[in-house]
């Protein structure tokens, strides 16, 4: 916190640091002996009739009266992570849309809208990166036009907690009503090391998901525009790992009991991507799911790939215990909004 020359803290904050990174200590409840503080560290994304909106790292808005400010000043960005490859959040955000494509998609000036017939929210949002062309308001108007003449709620896909991340935009949607239904993060993590975790004996590879495969992935009835995506990508590999009695022995095709592990991962010039990484729930703590990525990592090395990043859910425990203990780290949270009365849709 600052403080003035006699010692005494100040609010060093004004309506022009609207954009920057802020720390804030305000009174928690002004009026009452024993007064208590809060801290808040984030963005300052508006200062309007007397109410401060700072938007943390996770994404979370938190309102904060000017009356009840006690101190704050502008921070500068968070120091550069000192664990994994370095990378800006544009970057990160246009591998991952390299790597999971929609079926469909239409330029709004530098917001990309696709589509790919509702399945999951990452093929069927915007990704925002950068300046629509057109007013804010204007500019949603025409995507939950181009969302509804496909039958579709429209959804934004925005980022918070790294430079350039799009804090502000969320501060946006949610006080024009758009409602934020799921957050996850994006880690980071050198590729090397996951190649050496395993020896990835059993684990099958192919170009293709087949249907041993999509027995085991966890949204069934993939439909073909559904397929199109998964296997959408530069230089796409899948993963499997064959139920006890081994490759001789997987039974009905289709079988999700034949099928002990999968895992995807996608390879884009220095970046390899892991995802569907599922196992069954009878083979579990077994090491199958180290053992797909460190195979998948090792055919990843073998085209050029030096860093990997991943996604998982902010309540997924066993997941994010994993990927630490892989040498990953979170380098953003990201978040889908959705438009005011629309049904929800797939992740």
């Amino acid at each position: 916190m600052e403080f003035s020359a006699a010692g005494r803290l100040e609010v060093r904050i004004t309506t022009a640091d609207v954009g920057k990174r802020v720390s804030v200590r305000r009174l928690s409840e002004a009026g009452v002996a024993g007064e208590k503080f809060t801290d808040t560290v984030g963005v300052l994304t508006s200062w309007t009739d007397g109410v401060l909106l700072i938007t943390r790292k996770s994404g979370e808005s938190v309102r904060v009266a000017e009356s009840a400010l006690v101190a704050g000043k502008v921070v500068p960005a968070a120091p550069a992570r000192r664990r994994g490859p370095a990378a800006s959040y544009e970057e990160l955000a246009r591998v991952a849309a390299r790597s999971w494509r929609p079926v469909e998609s239409e330029r709004l000036g530098e917001w990309e809208l696709r589509a790919a017939g509702g399945f999951t929210r990452r093929a069927n949002s915007v990704l925002p990166l950068g300046d629509p062309g057109l007013p804010l308001d204007e500019a949603l108007t025409a995507v939950r036009r181009w969302y509804g003449e496909r039958g579709l709620p429209a959804y934004v896909q925005t980022a918070t907690g790294a430079a350039g991340t799009q804090e502000r935009l969320c501060a946006e949607l949610e006080r024009r009503g758009w409602v934020r239904e799921v957050t996850a993060e994006v880690w980071t993590g050198p590729l090397a090391p996951v190649a050496d975790l395993a020896e990835g004996a059993g684990v099958v590879l192919s170009r293709e998901a087949d249907e041993t495969w999509l027995a085991r992935y966890q949204r069934k009835g993939v439909s073909e525009v559904a397929l199109r995506v998964l296997e959408s990508g530069p230089s796409v590999w899948f993963a499997t790992v064959p139920g006890p009695g081994g490759p001789g022995d997987v039974g009905d095709v289709g079988d999700a009991g034949d099928v002990a592990a999968i895992g995807r991962c996608v390879v884009d010039g220095r970046w390899a991507s892991f995802a569907a990484v599922e196992v069954d729930p009878a083979q579990r703590r077994r090491g199958l799911a180290t053992a797909v990525m460190a195979a998948l990592a090792r055919r990843a090395l073998d085209e050029g790939a030096s860093a990997a990043w991943l996604q998982v859910e902010t309540d997924n425990a066993g997941a994010r215990a994993l990927y630490a203990g892989m040498g990953f780290a979170a380098h953003h949270a990201y978040h889908h909004y959705r438009e005011p009365a629309a049904a929800g849709a797939d992740r």
